[in-house]
């Protein structure tokens, strides 16, 4: 039986792939930060669920985790790490707490760095273990080639993902291990309605940013109804881990064409779109 890690698999995303990943046969250990997410998620998936307890940022405890990962896979190699686990932090950039900004980072790029140092062993670069190379897939987000306004922390967060996979990629094929982006755009997780929580518009009541963060928390709430379901995603984790030949990156967006012409239209003119839609115009002299 083939294992794969799952970073933040108590909801969303990391719940959806493994459950997809344990109906199709395979043991996932799944990281969580709480001992009840952990019994439900067992009482949830059954034996071939293993829960880990740790917090991405917390190294001794992600290390643990490994040595427990270690001894259940019995000299053989890890087949998949999916580096899912992170959090969205809303906010203008000259208002933003520096504290807020460095979270943001310790989550989704030190932890990811954190996860991927402590497993990347058991994936074959161990020479010990026995078995075919494991692969690495990043949980990026189409925010990792794309900047919107009041989410710059998030936004440089999946971009630092983003050129930390394309160089991890290279550096990974001295043990033959593959890494794959997955870029979503919404998707219907609980990291966009804790999102609208850090919307906190009660610390920006004196702020000019204000109507626009009130239309971007009014945006967050709207993403629960045009959002992808996380087995969307789920399914492309499962490409990424089991195709012979898979892309280095997936896109996956409930509006293709959409992404695709703000990916297309000049800077300047998406610039004066995304302006005018938030408020952001400075006032008529």
């Amino acid at each position: 039986m083939q294992s794969v890690v799952i970073t933040g698999a108590s909801t969303g995303i990391g719940w959806a792939t493994a459950k997809l990943l344990l109906d199709r046969g395979f043991r996932v250990f799944g990281s969580v930060r709480k001992e009840a997410d952990a019994d439900r998620l067992k009482r949830e998936f059954g034996a071939n669920f293993i829960p880990l307890l740790f917090d991405v940022t917390d190294e001794a405890t992600v290390l643990a985790a490994a040595r427990q990962v270690r001894a259940a896979l019995n000299g053989e190699t890890l087949f998949g790490l999916v580096n899912n686990a992170g959090i969205a932090v809303a906010g203008p950039v000259l208002e933003l707490a520096a504290d807020e900004f460095r979270r943001q980072m310790d989550v989704n790029v030190i932890g990811p760095i954190i996860t991927t140092q402590a497993f990347g062993p058991l994936l074959g670069s161990d020479p010990s273990l026995k078995g075919p190379k494991g692969r690495i897939v990043m949980i990026s987000s189409v925010a990792g080639k794309n900047g919107n306004p009041l989410t710059a922390a998030y936004a440089a967060s999946k971009h630092a993902i983003e050129g930390l996979s394309e160089s991890l990629r290279r550096e990974m094929m001295l043990f033959g291990i593959d890494v794959i982006i997955i870029a979503p755009g919404p998707v219907k997780t609980p990291i966009w309605s804790k999102g609208q929580e850090a919307v906190d518009t009660s610390r920006y009541q004196n702020s000019p940013y204000l109507p626009a963060l009130q239309k971007v928390g009014a945006y967050m709430q709207h993403l629960d109804s045009i959002g992808l379901p996380p087995e969307k995603i789920a399914e492309r984790v499962f490409d990424a881990l089991t195709l012979s030949n898979p892309k280095v990156r997936y896109q996956i967006a409930p509006d293709p064409m959409r992404h695709l012409m703000t990916a297309w239209l000049p800077k300047r003119m998406m610039d004066r779109i995304i302006a005018k839609r938030l408020g952001l115009t400075p006032p008529a002299a």
